[in-house]
């Protein structure tokens, strides 16, 4: 089964079992199904609770969080995570403090799903990865989606929170099959974190989220049979709060598809450098984007986002020294 498969699947599956569960977005309902097919069926099958809505990302979110404090619950489909900066202040100053503003906790169960990561030429304003604005709002809970993680267990445990969500999806990572690695690697999920590992006392740890598990894993293949290097991926699925045990190992890097500055990778390096440092040989290394807009022609784009290459480089010059 695909990424895209399993997440149509989980929505389904959700909202069977829950008759309040509401899902708004853009050209969501059928036949269209939303513009990655993620949706597909849902209105058919779920009529009156599968809205397409205006083009209104600020009004779609404002809507769901109104759904959600009156006691039902939300999914917004943002068609192109990019324009979520558009709800920025529905999440930031609406959905994320009412769950405490009034005295008593308010369950707040919306998930914002957000399509975002470049890698298909869409451009500069339809290829960002803007995880990093919205790391550190008291209230609100980031998730990324991955191939590792079954996207049921997932939405459940988001809904369950009864706080705003916002779960990223790479776009990317759609049409690529569920809980694959490439040889030799093995594959374990617990608690939330996956791992993509060779040996327990590996050379270095990476941590990624899960739009940039496919560069990370082709990485670790391309520098364990031409360099010997052996790495272990880690790929939360909640990305804020972050909180993940990492196995011991002296080097660690991040990587993620965000332009340089003010990153979730930054906050995860200061937050192993906190817990680790003592058995750390260096510095957290992080490795992303140029600090620069995406541009559309594919080259170009190569040029600028973070790479197999990229990751493979940095990795082997920080422990070779």
């Amino acid at each position: 089964m695909r990424v895209a498969e399993n997440l149509n699947a989980a929505l389904h599956e959700l909202m069977a079992a829950e008759r309040n569960l509401y899902l708004l977005g853009e050209d969501v309902a059928d036949p269209y199904g939303g513009a990655f097919k993620i949706t597909r069926g849902l209105s058919t099958r779920f009529p009156g609770r599968v809205m397409s809505t205006p083009i209104s990302e600020s009004a779609i979110t404002g809507v769901a969080a109104g759904l959600a404090l009156s006691g039902d619950a939300a999914i917004v489909e943002i068609m192109f995570g990019d324009f979520a900066t558009l709800a920025f202040d529905q999440l930031l100053n609406f959905a994320a403090k009412s769950v405490s503003m009034y005295g008593s906790r308010v369950p707040m169960r919306m998930v914002v799903r957000c399509p975002v990561g470049g890698g298909r030429g869409y451009g500069p304003t339809h290829s960002q990865s803007l995880q990093k604005h919205f790391v550190g709002i008291p209230g609100l809970a980031l998730y990324e989606m991955s191939p590792f993680h079954d996207n049921l267990a997932v939405l459940t445990e988001l809904l369950a929170r009864e706080e705003p969500c916002v779960l990223f999806e790479d776009k990317v990572l759609y049409t690529r099959p569920m809980h694959a690695v490439p040889e030799p690697f093995s594959l374990a999920v617990e608690n939330g974190v996956a791992r993509a590992f060779l040996d327990e006392r590996p050379d270095c740890v990476v941590v990624a989220p899960g739009g940039s598990t496919p560069m990370a894993l082709a990485a670790m293949r391309s520098l364990l049979l031409e360099e010997e290097i052996v790495c272990t991926l880690v790929v939360p699925s909640r990305l804020y709060p972050f909180d993940v045990e990492l196995p011991d190992a002296r080097r660690v890097f991040v990587v993620e598809e965000s332009t340089a500055g003010g990153t979730w990778g930054a906050e995860v390096a200061h937050q192993i450098h906190q817990r680790h440092w003592g058995r750390l040989a260096g510095p957290v290394t992080l490795v992303h984007s140029a600090d620069s807009v995406i541009p559309t022609a594919a080259h170009l784009e190569e040029s600028v986002l973070v790479s197999e290459r990229t990751v493979h480089r940095v990795i082997m010059e920080t422990l070779r020294g």
